[in-house]
């Protein structure tokens, strides 16, 4: 038993660890794989990878449009972020924002699903509270980077203002998670020109949103 004990890395700090996790991910993937991602996409990738420590999620990743691009120049610009869970707002590394733009905060971060006003309106329609957050927060959402990990009707949501309403986020980072509307509000993706990172399928989650912007800020701050 003790014996276990010895295969314990001890002697590395919290940077040391996460430099040993990504060169053994960078060791371990199936280079055909790798070679499906730009530098500032694959930097996205690991992280993602490292989040969830599954490779297969390579496998249901897409890019489209440059959004290492699309949401580096975004946050230079101080662009509002948009968060469909508390989980994510909290999860934000208020540090790496504020090397773009120092009047981020984490009170900056929009996340009204729990408002009393969104819940009333979600009430008066008999819809999901993330999808009348998204609704009433329409004029905030254009030239946004929205982080959509949680509720899938908020990804939903932000598209068919696009579709309808010419409201164009910067960035979409579509991630929700579940069975229900998960997989068609993904694919609704396609109808737009918007820059996007998306996870298809039924996976995603609110640390994978998190991880997704992290990881495009780290592709300008390294």
């Amino acid at each position: 038993m003790n014996d276990l004990f010895d295969t314990i890395l001890w002697d590395r700090d919290g940077s040391a660890i996460e430099r040993e996790s990504f060169r053994r991910i960078d060791a371990e993937v199936n280079p055909a794989v790798r070679a499906r991602f730009s530098e500032s996409e694959w930097h996205v990738a690991r992280r993602l990878v490292h989040t969830c420590a599954d490779f297969t999620i390579l496998d249901h990743l897409e890019f489209s449009g440059d959004p290492v691009g699309a949401a580096l120049a975004a946050l230079r610009r101080g662009a509002r972020i948009y968060t469909d869970s508390n989980m994510i707002k909290s999860g934000l590394s208020i540090p790496k924002l504020k090397r773009f733009s120092v009047d981020y905060e984490r009170e900056s971060i929009l996340c009204p699903v729990a408002d009393a006003e969104t819940g009333a309106f979600a009430r008066e329609r008999g819809i999901t509270r993330a999808l009348a957050a998204v609704e009433l927060h329409a004029s905030e959402l254009d030239g946004a980077v929205f982080l959509c990990g949680n509720a899938p009707l908020a990804l939903a949501g932000v598209v068919r203002l696009a579709v309808e309403r010419g409201i164009a986020p910067a960035l979409i980072v579509g991630m929700p998670v579940g069975f229900v509307n998960v997989v068609e509000s993904k694919k609704l993706l396609d109808l737009v020109e918007i820059p996007y990172i998306r996870i298809s399928g039924r996976r995603g989650g609110s640390s994978l949103a998190v991880a997704a912007l992290h990881g495009m800020m780290e592709c300008n701050l390294e």
